[in-house]
């Protein structure tokens, strides 16, 4: 016994050791001290005022490449730049979009993600055109791009407005907003409207006929003068002086007169129609099911790349839960420390497991709500732009969680399962470690619920541990399944908590002898089964039953955002009323 007791004390020792080296930050280090030729502090340097130590910085031979799976350079970012900053001189770095100004500033930089505003990513210019790219996607038939050059440099804004002119080339309707581009882009355009404080000033073809329009009421556009920056002065309102705001507002209204005398209001004639039943429209039906079918999977393995990226590529949070994993484990495992076969230890077999059920399900839990909600409003835009269907969504998203989300229960069993020395079999220890990980994945599809189900992360935080809170009561341990009133006894049945905890029971205690003192002690590990009321019962009918659970949680978070999903405002034709109101 004072072997045994020694042993628990050392090992608590040792769990209280490590859980303060992985939670407390470690002493504060100084930065190692630069190389002079990266950096030196030149004090007969002039400027600097105010006392600023003036300091010189230089940087030589830097070089910054992608590189692709196979290890092979694919693409340079930086090559042998070299370079100065002197104090009291201001250095600009000047470039294109992407040209490695931000790398520059960066430089020892590797694996860029988008970012946000926590994480710093890509660049401004590159966001910009990736939100572009994102709406294009699903090549819709009308695109409205909201200012889809600012930002930009005028290359890349060029650039664009291209593709977008090309879009339009191929046949779809392309509606952009735009403050004043440059002449290049100008001459993109195929039609204008210029709105002046929410009036129209001019609407019609682009390039000359605007120009022709506003010459013939007295504002001739100068030569050799960008014919954006022309019609984007006539239509402002200048705000130098109290003279110039009367006289532009008063050239604004005559020009809102004047194109609203030359373009009358018209009667809308044409209607919408009902496409007719033929067999040409059935093959396009057709057609379509077709095309759909195979964007369902094209869309399931693009999503299942990104969803697979993202659980990789989030490496604080996995290194915080499997720190945490490590830590319980060994927490537990040192309170209950190689648990022998006496009567006591059958309770605290009971409590361990109890206790290992709840800690897997709150871990997995906690984790998705406080991350799904954020991502939900991100799968609502790219729905609602029609990127993807729900279903290639979800799917993949299982799919690719299942190794990242198996590898901490795992973690957690083969260091409590020694510790505690449960059943010891490999078989037992395989099937402990099954039950813990379908539990994990239980809980998780769970907490995609709440997150679907909850407006904010906060609520979500506070809904999901409350849920929880309810299927541990109902747990098995701590109320018998016989005694469970009337009205409660369907919670255990979908209670994840309980079906692990019972396939864990079972796991452990059938096979076991137990030392017997007097008669009526329990003898074997069925004995105990029994008084828990939990003999009858297969591995296999928990396993089922959780992975029931774990379909119910995943249809509910499919119908939840099917039916949350954005609504916009459809767009109608005109009614015979509104017509001849408009005509009136």
């Amino acid at each position: 016994m004072e072997i045994k007791g020694l042993g628990q004390l050392l090992a608590a020792l040792a769990a209280a050791l490590f859980v303060r080296a992985i939670a407390e930050p470690g002493p504060a280090l100084l930065p190692a001290a630069e190389d002079t030729e990266d950096q030196e502090v030149d004090e007969e340097a002039g400027g600097g005022g105010g006392g600023v130590p003036p300091v010189t910085i230089r940087w030589a031979r830097i070089s910054c490449a992608l590189k692709n799976k196979r290890g092979e350079v694919a693409r340079f970012l930086l090559s042998n730049v070299t370079g100065e900053a002197k104090p009291g001189r201001l250095l600009a770095l000047m470039g294109p979009s992407g040209s490695g100004k931000t790398t520059l500033l960066n430089v020892n930089c590797a694996n860029s993600i988008v970012g946000d505003a926590k994480v710093r990513g890509i660049s401004g210019g590159e966001k910009k055109r990736l939100a572009l790219a994102c709406e294009l996607i699903a090549s819709p038939s009308v695109i409205f791009a909201d200012e889809p050059t600012t930002g930009l440099d005028a290359f890349q804004a060029e650039k664009v407005m291209e593709t977008l002119r090309q879009l339009a080339e191929d046949g779809h309707t392309v509606i952009c907003s735009i403050h004043q581009p440059r002449g290049s882009v100008y001459g993109k355009f195929d039609d204008i409207v210029l709105l002046s404080e929410g009036e129209v000033v001019y609407m019609g073809p682009a390039k000359e006929e605007p120009l022709s329009y506003f010459a013939t009421l007295g504002y001739q556009c100068p030569d050799h003068m960008n014919p954006a920056e022309f019609l984007a002065d006539l239509i402002s309102v200048d705000y130098s002086s109290a003279e110039s705001v009367q006289s532009s507002q008063k050239r604004i209204e005559n020009l809102i007169e004047a194109f609203a005398n030359k373009v009358p209001i018209t009667e809308v004639t044409d209607s919408i129609t009902k496409p007719e039943e033929s067999e040409f429209s059935a093959k396009l039906v057709q057609k379509s099911t077709i095309k759909q079918r195979r964007g369902w999977w094209r869309q399931f393995r693009l999503l299942f790349k990104r969803a697979w990226m993202q659980a990789f590529r989030d490496g604080p949070t996995n290194k915080v839960r499997a720190r945490m994993s490590v830590a319980s484990a060994i927490i537990f495992g040192s309170v209950f420390w190689r648990m022998g076969k006496t009567q006591t230890s059958i309770q605290d077999r009971m409590g361990l497991l109890q206790v290992a059920a709840i800690n897997t399900a709150m871990a997995a839990l906690t984790k998705t709500v406080g991350v799904f909600p954020k991502e939900r409003a991100i799968v609502d835009r790219e729905r609602a732009k029609g990127s993807y269907a729900l279903g290639p969504y979800l799917s993949s998203k299982l799919l690719a969680e299942i190794p990242i989300g198996a590898a901490f229960p795992l973690i957690f069993g083969s260091i409590l399962y020694p510790m505690a020395k449960l059943h010891p079999t490999f078989s037992r220890f395989a099937k402990f470690c099954g039950i813990v990980t379908v539990e994990s994945f239980a809980a998780s599809a769970m907490g995609l619920t709440v997150g679907a189900m909850a407006p904010t992360t906060e609520a979500a935080m506070a809904l999901g541990p409350s849920l929880m809170t309810v299927f541990i009561v109902f747990g098995g341990y701590y109320v018998n399944p016989d005694n469970t009133p009337v009205i409660f006894r369907w919670i255990p049945r979908i209670s994840l908590i309980r079906w692990a905890f019972q396939g864990l029971c079972i796991n452990e205690f059938k096979g076991l002898q137990f030392e017997q003192q007097h008669t009526y002690d329990i003898q074997t590990g069925e004995q105990a089964l029994e008084r828990f009321s939990l003999g009858g019962i297969q591995i296999a009918d928990t396993l089922v039953a959780q992975g029931r659970i774990l379909m119910f949680w995943y249809w509910t978070t499919y119908l939840l955002l099917k039916k949350n999903r954005p609504k916009y405002q459809p767009l109608l034709p005109p009614s015979d009323e509104d017509q001849n109101k408009q005509v009136d």
